[in-house]
C-alpha cells in the first residue's frame, strides 16, 4: 500500500485515485501521524500531497522528518516538493513568475521516475519554486519558468516534482505514478474483490456476536454496504428504511419493492414523513437542515435499535468523498466544504457504534464492488440521492406544497432523461426548487409563480463535476412539460456550473 501525507492539496482524492487505478491500495493521513501509525501501516512508499501553504509560512504544514529514515520511496508533489528539499537544506524561494495552468516539461533524466517518457505537457499550480538542491539531489526537469521541475535523491529513492502529475492535464502523468509505484515494487494486487473478502473478515471480527442495523436508502451506497455486511454476519443485520417525506415521487413505494425483491435479508420501513416535516418547519438554513435531517434520523435509528436485542452498531454508506469534504481529509487541512448527513450531521452523543465498511471507497469503486457481490444493475447504476433528500433541493423553508411542486417537475426530468437514454451517461439528474416567483403569462392570464432549475451533471467520483451539455431540443421538452403540467411553476432555468467552483447540490 501507499501512503498519502495530505498538505491541504485540492487534488489529495486525485492522487489516491491514480494510485489505486493500478491496483494498489492507498490511505490519507494528515501530517500530525505519528511514524509509529506510519510503521504499522507498513507503506511501501509515501506521497507527499501539494498544498496551498509556503513552506516559509509561520503554520506551513510539516509531518515527522522521520520519514525520511523507513528506507522507502518519497515522491514529493509541488508543496510536498518544496518541504522535502527544505527538510534536507536546500532553499525554497519565490517565484518571479507564478505558474499556473499549462507548461511544458523539458526532462533531462529519463530514468526511474521520467522512464519511458517524452516532453509534454504539465499543470503548474505554485508561487513558490526550488532555489538550490540539497546535496545529494539532482534536478530531472524543467519548465520556462522552473528551473527546477522535477528532482531525485538517487541512492535515497527520493523525488519530487513541481507539477501535479495527478490531474488529467498532466499528459504523461499515470505513467509517472506508474513509475513510482514501480519503483515502491508495490505487488499491484488490490481489487475489488480482494477489498471484498478483507472487508468481511474485518466485519466478522468488528461485530463478534452481536448485531448490526443500517440505514438503507435504495441507492447503490447503503445497498452495497448491506450486502457486505450480510455476507460477513447474516441475519445478525436489520436493515431500516426510513420514510423521510423527502423522496422523490412514488420512490418509497419503488424502492420497497425493489429493495425487497433484490436484498434477501431482514428489512424494517418506518413512515416518518410527518416528523420530518414538522422538524424541518420554517427551517431555511442549509446547514441547519442537515443538521436536524441527520439528528433525526439518528433518533429514528435508534428508536428502531431499541427493539433489536443486542444492536451494537449503525452500518453506513459513506464514501470517501463524503469523508474528504467533511472531515478535511482525516483532519488535514484541506478546506471543509460541508457537512454530510451520514458524517459531519451525526449528534455528539447516539447509542450506536458507527460501522462504515466503504468509507475509503469512490463511487465508481462502489458501483465495481456491487457487481461484484452479485447486485443488479437496476440498483449498482442509480444514480446518487443525498440523504437529507429533496430537503437540500426546496432552498428556503420546506413546505408540503412545495415539496408536491417539486417532486412532480423532479419525476417528469427524470422520465425524460430515461426515455433519452442517458441516465447511466449523466452522475446526476435532478430539479431543483427556488425561493423566487416571477411574472409569467399562460393564455391570457398572468401567473406568479415559483422557478426551478435543471441541474445536470457529468462526474466520476462526486469530487469534480462538469455540467452536461444537455441538447437544447431535449431541454425545451423537459421545460415544456414541467411549465404545463406542474402546477406552481411557470419558469424553468438549466444550471451551468462546475464543480469547483460550485458543489452538485445547491446547498
Amino acid at each position: 500500500m501507499i501512503l498519502i501525507i495530505d498538505f491541504g492539496s485540492q487534488f489529495n482524492q486525485l492522487i489516491a485515485r491514480r494510485v489505486r487505478e493500478h491496483s494498489v491500495y492507498c490511505v490519507i493521513e494528515p501530517p500530525s501521524v505519528s511514524v509509529e501509525s506510519i510503521r504499522a501501516l507498513k507503506p511501501e512508499g509515501i506521497i507527499l500531497s501539494g498544498g496551498p501553504a509556503s513552506i516559509y509560512d509561520e503554520n506551513s504544514p510539516r509531518v515527522n522528518p522521520a520519514i525520511f529514515e523507513m528506507g522507502i520511496p518519497v515522491l514529493g508533489i509541488c508543496y510536498g516538493m518544496q518541504f522535502m528539499v527544505d527538510t534536507f537544506g536546500g532553499s525554497v524561494k519565490k517565484s518571479e513568475k507564478r505558474e499556473y495552468g499549462f507548461a511544458t516539461l523539458n526532462i533531462r533524466s529519463r530514468e526511474d521516475l521520467f522512464a519511458g517518457l517524452e516532453d509534454s505537457t504539465c499543470w503548474m499550480s505554485h508561487g513558490d519554486s526550488i532555489d538550490t538542491l540539497p546535496e545529494g539531489f539532482v534536478s530531472m526537469a524543467d519548465t520556462a519558468n522552473t528551473p527546477v521541475a522535477a528532482c531525485h535523491f538517487p541512492e535515497k529513492k527520493f523525488y519530487g516534482v513541481q507539477f501535479h502529475p495527478e490531474v488529467e492535464h498532466t499528459k504523461e502523468g499515470r505513467k509517472i505514478i506508474d513509475n513510482f509505484l514501480s519503483i515502491c515494487q508495490c505487488s499491484r494486487n488490490w481489487t475489488m474483490a480482494s477489498f471484498a473478502k478483507e472487508t468481511i473478515e474485518d466485519i466478522k471480527k468488528t461485530v463478534g456476536g452481536q448485531k448490526v442495523v443500517l440505514g438503507l436508502s435504495g441507492g447503490v451506497d447503503s445497498s452495497v454496504a448491506a450486502v457486505l455486511i450480510h455476507k460477513a454476519i447474516g441475519d445478525q443485520l436489520t436493515c431500516i428504511f426510513v420514510d423521510n417525506g423527502l423522496l422523490r415521487k412514488n420512490e418509497a413505494k419503488t424502492l420497497e419493492e425493489v429493495l425487497t425483491r433484490n436484498l434477501q435479508m431482514n428489512i424494517r420501513f418506518v413512515d416518518a414523513r410527518e416528523r420530518f416535516l414538522s422538524a424541518l418547519a420554517g427551517v431555511t438554513d442549509p446547514e441547519t437542515k442537515r443538521k436536524i435531517i441527520g439528528n433525526l434520523f439518528i433518533e429514528i435509528f435508534d428508536a428502531e435499535a431499541g427493539k433489536i436485542e443486542g444492536a451494537a452498531f449503525l452500518g453506513q454508506g459513506t464514501l470517501y468523498p463524503d469523508v474528504i469534504e467533511s472531515r478535511s481529509a482525516f483532519g488535514g487541512p484541506s478546506a471543509v466544504i460541508k457537512s454530510h448527513h451520514n458524517v459531519g450531521g451525526l449528534p455528539e452523543t447516539m447509542n450506536l457504534k458507527l460501522l462504515e465498511p466503504l468509507q475509503y471507497l469512490f463511487k465508481d469503486e462502489v458501483r465495481i464492488l456491487g457487481k461484484e457481490l452479485g447486485l443488479s444493475d437496476e440498483m449498482v447504476w442509480r444514480q446518487p440521492f443525498p440523504g437529507p433528500g429533496l430537503g437540500i433541493r426546496i432552498l428556503g423553508e420546506i413546505t408540503e406544497e412545495r415539496l408536491n411542486i417539486l417532486k412532480e417537475a423532479d419525476a417528469i426530468l427524470l422520465e425524460e432523461v430515461k426515455a433519452e437514454g442517458i441516465y447511466k451517461d449523466l452522475w446526476q439528474s435532478f430539479v431543483v426548487l427556488l425561493p423566487v416567483r416571477t411574472v409569467g403569462v399562460m393564455g391570457d392570464h398572468r401567473t406568479y409563480e415559483f422557478t426551478c432549475v435543471i441541474r445536470a451533471v457529468n462526474s466520476k467520483d462526486a469530487m469534480t463535476a462538469d455540467w452536461a451539455r444537455l441538447p437544447h431540443e431535449f431541454l425545451a421538452r423537459v421545460s415544456s412539460r414541467i411549465i404545463n403540467e406542474v402546477r406552481g411553476i411557470n419558469r424553468v432555468a438549466y444550471d451551468i456550473s462546475s464543480k469547483p467552483p460550485a458543489t452538485i447540490e445547491w446547498e
